[in-house]
């Protein structure tokens, strides 16, 4: 037998068939939510997943509002950021950023889950996160998921 009966598929941006799906993060646990929405993004629960192809879903989160953090997080955990200027260090806990932007905690928290590159860009703008209910992608008929349903 000197060929193989079988050829490895790997999927480009032309083959790829990426879906839209609603994910309710009401009650959800941040990190267990961003861990699954991240895999989902990235295409991992696909059998034709290829690592270097943006191979995943377009994934919109409502109820961003409605997020849940275990322990002490919401006054302990701090996000950094640098203004550019000397001494321009600024920091702000997960009840600050609730208050102000509840969509960032779930948007910070999936970004970092995906590859630091511009295929992680790429990945990144496929997620759409909204505060209530209500989102402006109706036309694309995003099917709901329940996530305990991917591993």
């Amino acid at each position: 037998m000197d060929t193989l009966s079988y050829k490895t598929i790997s999927a480009n941006k032309s083959t790829v068939d990426k879906q839209w799906l609603l994910v309710d993060a009401e009650g959800e646990t941040l990190g267990r939510l961003a861990s699954k929405v991240a895999k989902l993004l990235r295409g991992k629960h696909k059998p034709n997943f290829t690592p270097h192809v943006d191979c995943g879903d377009n994934i919109v989160v409502i109820n961003a509002e409605k997020i849940n953090l275990s322990g002490n997080k919401w006054s302990d955990k701090e996000y950094q950021r640098y203004t550019g200027y000397p001494g321009g260090q600024r920091s702000t806990t997960a009840k600050e950023l609730l208050e102000k932007h509840p969509e960032r905690l779930i948007e910070k928290s999936v970004k970092g889950m995906l590859p630091k590159n511009r295929l992680g860009a790429d990945l990144f703008r496929n997620l759409k996160v909204y505060v209530g209910p209500e989102h402006n992608h109706e036309a694309q008929k995003p099917k709901a998921i329940n996530l305990n349903d991917y591993k």
